[in-house]
């Protein structure tokens, strides 16, 4: 039998230590590895990612002799201090960040870029500095390069733990085709991280969306008659979260993003009526948290009003964070062809 709850009706408190505790792959990449990607043979920068992040990893847990050895005469390290993965959306890089974590022993951090400013605006700069300083590996996904603030932000975050011997792993947030291929995002990386910026090895993995590929269009969503049917149908004897979507945009507006993670948690299914075009920039930009936060946990979607490619206005989608629209597009088309087409995301 289906149990229904509300994500409106959720308010998550998260402590500092489940803040901490919280920095490591979502169930999606909970036992993903090296050996289980799988390189497009079209696209043979795929595979030479993988080469590259092998030989980093074992970098990683076999380091370099210390600035105190090489003052007596050892060697340089060959290697950069840290890597960029650079592509456009569904081309494996989450899947290789996430791989490059398992491979390395700890201590080690995996986030995304959102819950690292997150992670800064709960402890304070200078705390979240001691309590990585100490890891071995701190890996960032979904580097953002929209917001100014954040940016300078995570690059001193950056820089300060390179400082302190911690080796690191970004990946961008590029757009296929934007700007001479999506490579603009590894050139305002290396401006904005300056200092860093002749330490990181910039690994290009080319391809195409792998959420899209082959595949036929989302689905159209359900009519409103239809939905509760649809649960019943595609999430029987599961928790199912079922809101109006207007009511849980206001909703989000009251929960700090880095709680939503827990307030998805025991949902196996989401249900949403009357899904709407989002005409505010900061609606729409919490809204994106909460899909990424959807597509790490792997939760089916069912919906009815718009379907999600009209989810953001033209000028959202055009605009500045366009990237972060774009990725948030993807991953929910993705989760809506699991709800109602059963199809894997």
């Amino acid at each position: 039998m289906t149990t229904i709850e509300h994500l409106t009706e959720r308010t998550p408190k998260l402590s500092v230590d489940e803040l901490l505790d919280g920095f490591y792959p979502s169930p999606r990449f909970a036992e993903v590895s090296f050996s289980s990607y799988r390189p497009d043979p079209a696209q043979s920068s795929q595979a030479h990612a993988v080469r590259e992040l092998e030989h980093f990893a074992a970098r990683v847990d076999h380091p370099e002799p210390s600035r105190l050895r090489k003052l007596f005469g050892a060697k340089k390290p060959s290697g950069p201090a840290g890597v960029y993965l650079d592509g456009g959306f569904g081309v494996g890089k989450t899947h290789l960040l996430a791989s490059l974590w398992h491979a390395v022993k700890g201590p080690k951090a995996f986030g995304t870029f959102v819950e690292y400013t997150n992670l800064v605006g709960a402890l304070s700069f200078r705390k979240t500095v001691d309590a990585l300083k100490h890891y071995k590996l701190v890996c960032i996904d979904e580097f953002e390069l929209d917001d100014p603030g954040d940016t300078v932000l995570m690059s001193r975050l950056m820089r300060e733990l390179a400082d302190a011997g911690v080796k690191l792993a970004a990946t961008s947030n590029t757009l296929p085709g934007a700007l001479g291929e999506g490579r603009f995002a590894a050139v305002d990386f290396q401006r904005e991280i300056q200092v860093l910026a002749d330490q990181f090895e910039v690994i290009r993995i080319d391809g195409e969306d792998y959420r899209h590929r082959g595949l036929a269009q989302a689905p159209e969503p359900l009519a409103e008659s239809e939905l509760d049917a649809g649960i019943a149908e595609h999430f029987a004897a599961d928790t199912v979260a079922v809101d109006e979507f207007g009511a849980l945009l206001q909703h989000l507006s009251g929960v700090h993003p880095s709680r939503y993670r827990q307030l998805l948690d025991g949902i196996d299914g989401v249900a949403w009526r009357t899904v709407s075009t989002i005409e505010e920039q900061s609606v729409a930009l919490r809204f994106v948290v909460l899909a990424d936060r959807l597509y790490d946990k792997d939760i089916p979607i069912i919906a009815s009003g718009v379907p999600f490619d009209h989810l953001f206005t033209d000028d959202m989608m055009a605009g500045g964070y366009m990237k972060k629209y774009h990725r948030a597009v993807s991953r929910l088309t993705a989760l809506v062809r699991e709800g109602q087409k059963g199809e894997a995301s």
